[in-house]
Formats: structure tokens, sequence, C-alpha cells
């Protein structure tokens, strides 16, 4: 038997409510046109009040869990990957391991940002082609919406809420043939949220100074950026054995258009062998990639024997990229 991890289902989950840029012209000094040709957005989801991170993780579970035609107790481990955690503790996929019923699962987060998701596929990579696990729950959930400065227009603009997952298990076909990942911690100032931890725990000092919302460098952020989307798909199909003309599909996070078409450029492709919703959902974070991958399959644009490459950076500084051989049947009207 192929000891090969792949993907076997996959979903997720977008809340009903949308902001556009017609919002952010009403409430401080930007423009629709502004917004448009500096990152490629048009609109971005946003949860409603009474939805949590992990209840637009469970949604996107669910539906990954069915197009894997599994049960929630099939499950043996759920990973989340997430920046807006439910709380401090537990863990937001504990929380999603009780709202599903995954009884026999464990359940831990992952910590990388935007790049969480590769992050977490790649644990769980490792689960089942040690044979430690059969089927691992990979999650990619944000609700990014909590953690804005709506009066900042370089950072407020950007991000939206959604949710991602994706089943990963054993592969008689295909299988995900590469991961590459990697960290720069002296650019931790680039990217962050500076209050909530053990360094600047809440007051009334972190709250008047809104230090519990996203601050960026833009500059650095899209610099650094810009690089190593590019370096990074490079290594992972290296890794792979396979070279930029062996790339069916690029599905990259989804930041800024000019960082995807320059990542596109790198790799040779032309845009319609990428997938964007950058432009309806905005900066997903966790969440960007795995949502990018489940629209693209569900629209048919992603096949089965294609090879896809999955790349992403965020605040760390953090990046990583895989190659996916795709082994899911199906996809355009299912």
């Amino acid at each position: 038997m192929n000891n090969k991890a792949g993907i076997l289902g996959i979903g997720s989950y977008l809340p009903e409510k949308i902001i556009d840029n017609l919002y952010f012209e009403k409430t401080m000094d930007t423009s629709d046109e502004w917004i448009k040709t500096r990152t490629g957005i048009s609109e971005r989801r946003i949860a409603n009040d009474n939805e949590a991170t992990s209840d637009l993780a469970t949604k996107a579970a669910l539906k990954a869990i069915k197009c894997a035609k599994l049960k929630p107790e099939n499950i043996d481990l759920v990973i989340v990957a997430t920046a807006t955690s439910d709380m401090v503790f537990p863990s937001t996929a504990c929380i999603v391991q009780n709202n599903i019923g995954a009884t026999k699962a464990a359940a831990f987060d992952m910590s990388a940002a935007c790049s969480g998701f590769i992050y977490a596929m790649t644990v769980a990579k490792q689960f089942v082609e040690n044979k430690v696990y059969q089927n691992v729950l990979v999650i990619g959930a944000e609700v990014l919406s909590r953690v804005l400065d709506y009066t900042d227009r370089t950072t407020s603009i950007l991000f939206g809420d959604g949710a991602g997952a994706v089943v990963i298990g054993n592969v008689e076909f295909g299988g995900i043939l590469s991961t590459y990942l990697g960290s720069d911690g002296s650019g931790k100032e680039f990217l962050n949220i500076p209050a909530g931890g053990s360094k600047l725990p809440a007051s009334q000092n972190t709250i008047d100074n809104k230090l519990h919302t996203i601050k960026m460098a833009g500059n650095d952020v899209y610099k650094f950026a810009v690089r190593i989307m590019g370096d990074a798909s490079l290594k992972a199909l290296e890794m792979a054995n396979l070279k930029t003309c062996n790339i069916d599909y690029l599905i990259p996070h989804q930041a800024n258009i000019r960082i995807i078409e320059a990542s596109a450029k790198r790799l040779k492709l032309n845009m319609d062998k990428v997938y964007v919703n950058l432009d309806k959902c905005g900066n997903m974070s966790a969440a960007s990639i795995p949502v990018a991958l489940d629209e693209a399959y569900r629209l048919g644009k992603i096949k089965k024997g294609d090879n896809v490459v999955l790349v992403g950076f965020g605040g760390g500084l953090t990046w990583g990229s895989s190659v996916v051989n795709w082994s899911i049947q199906g996809g355009k009207n299912e």
C-alpha cells in the first residue's frame, strides 16, 4: 500500500456579511479606486457578532469531512491554524473537535499567522506518513475583523474573515509531494498584534493605544513577500523534483494583487493558472489558501493529477510552500 499523505476532502465557509470599499470611503481618507489599485481588494467578508473563529472553522470542517466521505468519528487529529483563536485556552481546535463530534480526535492550534495552514498541513503529513494517525483534519480559520483598528487605513482595508479545511490521509494516487517551511524572527516587528500575551497583558494603556489590533510596516512586508513567495515556491518544486513548467495551478496567499502577480511572473505562469479571490475576500490570513483552494476545486480549475503549488507568508516572519498532486475526483458542479 502506498503510504503517501494527500488531500482526501476539502471545504470552506465564508460569512454572509460583506463590507465593500465604499464603507471605508465614508469613514476615512481613502477611496474605492485607491484600495483597488494598491491591493486588488473590492470587498471582504465579516463574521456576525455571534460568530467566533470556531464557528467558521466548524462549518468548513464538516464540509471537508463530507467531501472525504468520512464521518467525524473517523478523524484522529484536529489542527486549527489561526491568529484569532476564540480564547487563550482551550485551543480553538478543541472547541471544533467538540462541535463536530470528533470524539476520538486529539486537537491543538497552530500559530504561524498567514503561513499557518501550510505549517499545519506539513505537520499532518508527518503524522499520516509515519502511521501515527490515519485521518487528520487541518483547518485555517480567522475572524480578523475583531483585531482591526478601523481608523487605520493601512490595515483595516486589507483583512476579512473565513475558514477553509482539508482532511489529510493516505492516498493511492498523487499526494503532498513536498513542503517547505521557513521563518525569520528578526522581522517580528513588521507584522504583529503587540498586546494580549505575556509581554503586554491587557491593561488600560494597551486598550487606549489600540495595541490589541494588527500593526504592519507595509513597505517592509511587501518587499519581503515579493521575494519569499517566489523563492519558497521554487524550493518546494525543487524538493518535488519538478520545474516551473510542471505547475498546473498556483494557489497563493491572498494578501495583495501585486505580490500575487510578481509571484506568477517569477514562476513564468500566466495569470489564468493562478487563483485569485482577493477581490471579494481580502486577506484572510491562515484561511486564505484553503478557501482559495476549495473554490478553485469546486469551479473545476483543479483536476485529478494536477500539480498545484500552495505558497504563503505571514507574521513571524514565516513562510511556507507545498506541491500537491491533486488526488480528488470531481470538482465542477459537485
